[in-house]
C-alpha cells in the first residue's frame, strides 16, 4: 500500500462568521495524481492555501510529507513545490535569473545551483529560451517555467492552483505532459485544483468535488459516476450533482476578476 504524504482531519478555515472550509478530511498517497474540483468561492484555493502553510487554520490539522502544517511549516515549505493560479515569475529578469533567485531561496548548495537550473530548463523545454526575458514568453512557457522554479529542489508535493487557466488548448496539453512526466521521474505527488473536468478525468487518479467549503464527493472518476445511480453519466453529470447548480457557480467578483487578470497575463 502507498505511503500517505498527505492527510488532512477536519481541516476548517473561518473568515469571521464565513466559513470558508469546513472540517475536510482526505489523504493523498505518495506519487498520485489528485484533483480538487468545485465551483468559484467552494474553497479550493483557501484549501491550498492552508496546505502550503501561507495561510493559518481555524481548526483541525494536516500533515504533508510528514510534517504539521501548524507546528512544523519549515518542514512543510522544504517538502513542497507551489504553483499558484497568479503569475509567480518576475518578467523583468530571464528564465535563468528566476530559477537561480529560486535555487538559493531554496538553500540548494551552490554545486547543485547550475546542474539543476540546467537539468529544469531541459526538462521544460526551455533551454533555448533560458537568457531571454521572461517578459518575452509565451502563457504555455511562463507556466513551464514556474513548474521548473517548483520543483528545482525536488518536492515530495508539489501544489498547483488552476495551472492551465488562461492557456489554449496546444499549451495546456503541454503542461500536462510535462507534469506527467515529473511524476514519472521523481513520483512527485501532484495536487491540483482546476475548471476544466477534462483534465481531471483524464489525468487524475483520484478526485474530490467540493461545494461551500465542504467535501461532497471523493473517489475515481469512474466511482464518482457509478455513484449516480443506474444509467450512463459523465464527469459532467457529476460535477452539476454534487457542485450544485449553475445558480451556484461564478465565485465573488475577487474571485472572477483575479480568474480573468490571470488569464489576460498568460494569454
Amino acid at each position: 500500500m502507498s505511503e500517505i504524504v498527505l492527510d488532512i482531519k477536519n481541516l476548517t478555515r473561518r473568515f469571521g462568521k464565513f466559513t470558508a472550509v469546513d472540517a475536510l478530511s482526505l489523504s493523498v498517497n505518495g506519487g498520485e495524481i489528485f484533483g480538487l474540483l468545485g465551483s468559484n468561492g467552494a474553497g479550493k484555493t483557501t484549501t491550498i492555501k492552508m496546505l502550503t502553510t501561507l495561510l493559518p487554520p481555524s481548526s483541525g490539522e494536516a500533515s504533508v510529507a510528514g510534517f504539521s502544517i501548524t507546528t512544523q511549516a519549515v518542514g512543510v515549505r522544504r517538502a513542497i513545490g507551489y504553483v499558484p493560479q497568479a503569475v509567480s515569475v518576475d518578467g523583468s529578469l530571464t528564465g535563468y535569473e528566476n530559477l537561480l533567485i529560486f535555487a538559493k531561496l531554496y538553500d540548494l548548495p551552490r554545486r547543485e545551483q547550475q546542474p539543476r537550473i540546467r537539468e529544469a530548463l531541459e526538462f521544460m523545454g526551455l533551454t533555448a529560451d533560458g537568457g531571454r526575458l521572461v517578459g518575452q514568453y509565451s502563457g504555455g512557457m511562463v507556466r513551464r517555467l514556474e513548474i521548473a522554479q517548483a520543483t528545482l529542489h525536488r518536492p515530495r508535493v508539489l501544489f498547483l492552483d488552476e495551472p492551465t487557466v488562461g492557456l489554449d488548448p496546444i499549451a495546456r496539453d503541454a503542461v500536462w505532459k510535462l507534469l506527467v512526466d515529473l511524476r514519472a521521474k521523481y513520483g512527485t505527488t501532484l495536487f491540483f485544483t482546476t475548471h476544466y473536468l477534462e483534465e481531471a478525468e483524464s489525468h487524475c487518479d483520484r478526485m474530490a468535488i467540493m461545494h461551500l467549503g465542504k467535501v461532497a464527493a471523493l473517489g475515481t472518476c469512474k466511482e464518482l459516476e457509478i455513484s449516480l445511480g443506474a444509467g450512463a453519466h459523465t464527469l459532467s453529470d457529476v460535477f452539476v450533482h454534487y457542485a450544485g447548480t449553475a445558480l451556484d457557480a461564478g465565485g465573488s467578483f475577487r474571485d472572477v476578476s483575479a480568474e480573468r487578470a490571470t488569464a489576460q497575463r498568460l494569454g
